[in-house]
């Protein structure tokens, strides 16, 4: 079965084309974060805007760079939920209407679940039941993965996702858009032990997560310092330890809680050099083992849509002929698909 993913939850425009024999075969990106980083932010408007102006010139990529046309497709998945809700009206109009066109069925992915299902286009993929820590911009969520579209939810961030607190603080320190991966970069010139930070709900019973009062702590710590290049490196470095320490401590919770001895990390965030040390440092220290998805497929793309959508498709789910979004769907409220398939 030979799907085409779209993706268009944002402010990435992600197409890609999954082949169940063959694995993937194409995939295209395009990033708005030129048109946005004006604004210090994704504007709603303008990333609808620039999705309808893209998606159709990165499907007609990716069909070319995979050498087929089409007629040689047999489903299209697309992103339905969570995101924007202009954004997403944009994939789904485009992929339903191409689906009614071809005369082939088509599926509503979450994106969460594409993330989440990310690591299974790697060579060595995980088996359930697996943790996974989905970070991003716009979540942090403790799931645990019984099978394939059987999930459970264990935590979640009560506030900021831990993306958007690294945007956030980068941000008040004076980094430009988007500032996660300006943070990072920062961090990588910090000296350790200058700031110190605290690691939030870690003394609290449960796996759920807040981040916002690390921005206050650290919106405190800029105003108090110099706020020099070395300053800002030594802060940068002091709040990325607190929020992999926070996030690494509630996975080794999660896994010691439920008996699983593998853990998925999928998200923007799971991109993070220094969150990958540590976890595969910590989850390997107890005789489990981490698993994430290259970081091309970490960020939003088409990707991991292709092949969530190709796993609910195989199963024989399908949507009626109208076009969809959920803005807010809850991960742990999709309908199962057959172990086997996972």
């Amino acid at each position: 079965m030979r799907v085409l993913g779209i993706e268009s939850s944002c402010d990435e425009t992600g197409v890609a084309l999954f082949d169940s024999a063959r694995g993937l075969l194409a995939q295209a990106l395009y990033s708005q974060i030129d048109l946005h980083a004006a604004y210090g932010g994704v504007v709603p408007e303008l990333a609808s805007r620039d999705h309808v102006r893209k998606l159709l010139p990165l499907i007609r990529q990716t069909l070319a760079e995979s050498g087929l046309n089409l007629a040689d497709i047999d489903g299209v998945a697309y992103t339905a939920g969570p995101g924007l809700v202009g954004a997403l009206m944009v994939g789904a109009g485009t992929g339903r209407a191409m689906a009614w066109a071809l005369g082939v069925p088509a599926i509503a992915v979450h994106h969460m679940e594409g993330h989440l299902l990310a690591p299974m286009l790697e060579p060595e993929s995980p088996a359930a039941p697996f943790v996974a820590l989905l970070v991003s911009g716009g979540h942090t969520q403790l799931m645990l993965v019984k099978a394939i579209g059987d999930y459970e939810l264990l935590g979640e961030t009560l506030d900021d996702a831990a993306g958007e607190a690294f945007d956030k603080t980068a941000k008040l320190m004076g980094l430009p858009y988007p500032g996660g991966p300006q943070l990072a970069k920062a961090a990588l010139n910090g000296r350790d032990g200058v700031f110190t930070f605290s690691r939030p709900m870690i003394n609290r019973p449960g796996l759920d997560f807040s981040f916002s009062g690390l921005k206050t702590q650290v919106l405190l710590a800029w105003q108090a310092s110099n706020r020099t290049e070395r300053d800002m490196a030594d802060i940068a470095l002091a709040f990325e330890q607190a929020v992999v320490d926070t996030l690494a401590i509630k996975c080794e919770r999660a896994l010691e809680r439920t008996g699983c001895r593998r853990l998925v990390v999928a998200g923007g965030v799971g991109a993070n050099r220094y969150l990958r040390e540590q976890l595969r440092q910590r989850v390997a220290g107890s005789g489990g083992q981490v698993y994430f998805p290259r970081p091309d497929l970490c960020t939003d793309n088409g990707a991991m849509i292709a092949y969530a959508g190709y796993l609910r498709l195989q199963a024989g789910q399908s949507e009626p002929p109208m076009v969809a979004c959920k803005p807010r769907w809850d991960l742990a409220g999709l309908p199962p698909i057959s172990p086997a398939l996972g």
